[in-house]
């Protein structure tokens, strides 16, 4: 058996490989942007249009989908896309069509796009 207390290899230090960059982790929503999301989907659901959601992390960008059944494809997308912060703007609500109904740098005036303005009914 051999021993190398004193001997060259307790000289080396270890070398750290770390396991995920910085660079790696994906894009979220923090709680302050869900709270503004949640509250108006807490709207549209008791108004009984919207039922389910999905939330996606991905390497690029946050998507929160809403869908009107689970079954289908998502009726709306809120998407948070960080390239774009200094451009068009970092949120954005995209229709199921494509359609991007409303874009910019902060969440609550996007989210406005989902205000139900008031009319009058005339009979």
């Amino acid at each position: 058996m051999e021993s190398n207390a004193g001997g060259d290899d307790s000289q080396r230090q270890a070398k750290l490989i770390p396991l995920v960059r910085n660079n790696d982790l994906p894009v979220t929503f923090d709680r302050r942007e869900l709270n503004q999301i949640l509250r108006v989907y807490g709207f549209m659901v008791s108004a009984g249009e919207w039922r389910d959601y999905a939330i996606d992390h991905l390497s690029d960008r946050a998507i929160f989908s809403v869908f009107r059944r689970t079954s289908e494809v998502p009726m709306f997308r809120i998407e948070k896309n960080p390239k774009l912060s200094r451009k068009q703007g970092i949120y954005s609500v995209i229709a199921a069509s494509g359609l991007i109904l409303k874009r910019g740098h902060e969440l609550d005036r996007v989210l406005r796009v989902f205000d139900k303005t008031l009319s009058i009914v005339r009979s």
